[in-house]
């Protein structure tokens, strides 16, 4: 036992809940320990063991503390608060919200809350980023959809902000980010639709600008030319596009002779507009057709008869989106602030 582990003489009765607005007093009279340790053990201080944090933290919950947010930022100059940028489609399509559920546990024992901040259509990614950087609105922010050279990325460093990125970029300078292994993914899902017999596989990709739309075009690409077969980028229409503009662009190259046989889905939500193109065409998937899909929710198994999916974790990437953050903020160089999840390939045959 450390010696901040040894609990401090109360002049409390400990073990009993004070009344009123419960306090790091109020917390030190109930556990024993010295107010500084109480402080330090909310903050998960690494120098105090692990029990000791656990026990003030439970107890502080029990109690209902909450940190006066005025005078923490007066004491140590920082806000405790962390801005998650979101567009509104992001909430819709349930990637925000499993976004802020791994985001909440992954604060769920500090002193810090967490603020979303909308990023609405036809305004400048980095303009809700200048905002919260100039008026110090938080003491680290966390966005998605990293570009190639995101000139977020550029500011953030240049400001010296601490951030953490949904997605990777090419910028030289290392940076935070939690990322999914995309290109591993179209990888693996070529070589599904090879085995399911497909001799032409076609992918809805992502915006041009997007880090990852390179990885899953170098995953398709590398996996057809293995197994030699064709492959192509579909044309005129993206992740962005409208459902019925994608469903109407699979039903025309369904129609063609050079159609493709496969398709890999980078988002349930383009995999429902495929799979509901070739239903219209009058295409059984999973016979004359296959589709293998990213999935991020349950409901998406309801509606995808004859596709098979890989997981995408993005309760898990928000809990490694606020970690890493939680670790930059206090001080802990960019180098090593990254995490890369790996897709899970569990075919059933």
């Amino acid at each position: 036992m450390s010696e901040d582990d040894v609990p401090a003489v109360s002049k409390g009765k400990r073990g009993v809940k004070p009344s009123g607005k419960p306090t790091l007093k109020t917390i030190a009279q109930m556990t024993g320990f010295a107010i500084t340790t109480i402080s330090r053990a909310l903050n998960n201080a690494p120098e105090l063991s692990q029990e000791t944090r656990e026990r003030v933290q439970k107890v502080a919950a029990e109690v209902g503390y909450l940190p006066d947010r005025a005078a923490l930022r007066l004491k140590t100059g920082r806000t405790h608060v962390i801005a998650l940028v979101l567009e509104p489609d992001e909430q819709i399509y349930g990637f925000g919200s499993s976004i802020v559920s791994g985001l909440s546990e992954a604060v769920r024992h500090t002193s810090y809350h967490i603020v979303i901040t909308p990023l609405f259509r036809n305004v400048d990614p980095i303009e809700p980023i200048r905002h919260i950087v100039r008026n110090r609105m938080a003491d680290g922010v966390i966005f998605s959809k990293a570009e190639s050279f995101d000139e977020r990325i550029r500011f953030l460093l240049d400001s010296d902000f601490p951030f953490v990125s949904h997605g990777r970029t090419l910028w030289p300078d290392p940076h935070p980010f939690v990322d999914f292994d995309n290109e591993t993914y179209a990888y693996g899902a070529v070589k599904r639709l090879v085995q399911k017999g497909c001799r032409k596989v076609s992918i809805i990709l992502p915006e041009s600008a997007l880090t990852y739309t390179e990885h899953l075009k170098a995953g398709v690409a590398r996996a057809a030319e293995e197994a030699g077969i064709a492959y192509e980028f579909a044309a005129d229409v993206n992740l962005t596009s409208p459902t019925d503009l994608i469903r109407s662009y699979v039903m025309k190259r369904t129609k063609r002779p050079d159609g493709p046989d496969g398709y890999v889905c980078a988002s349930e939500v383009s995999a429902l507009a495929v799979i509901g193109g070739l239903n219209d065409s009058g295409k059984v998937v999973g016979k004359d057709v296959h589709v293998v899909s990213k999935q991020a929710s349950a409901m998406f198994a309801q509606f995808q008869p004859g596709a098979e999916t890989v997981f995408e974790d993005f309760a898990d990437a928000g809990h490694h989106l606020g970690s890493l953050l939680l670790r930059r903020i206090s001080g802990e160089a960019p180098e090593d602030l990254h995490y890369i999840a790996e897709p899970k390939f569990e075919w059933k045959d």
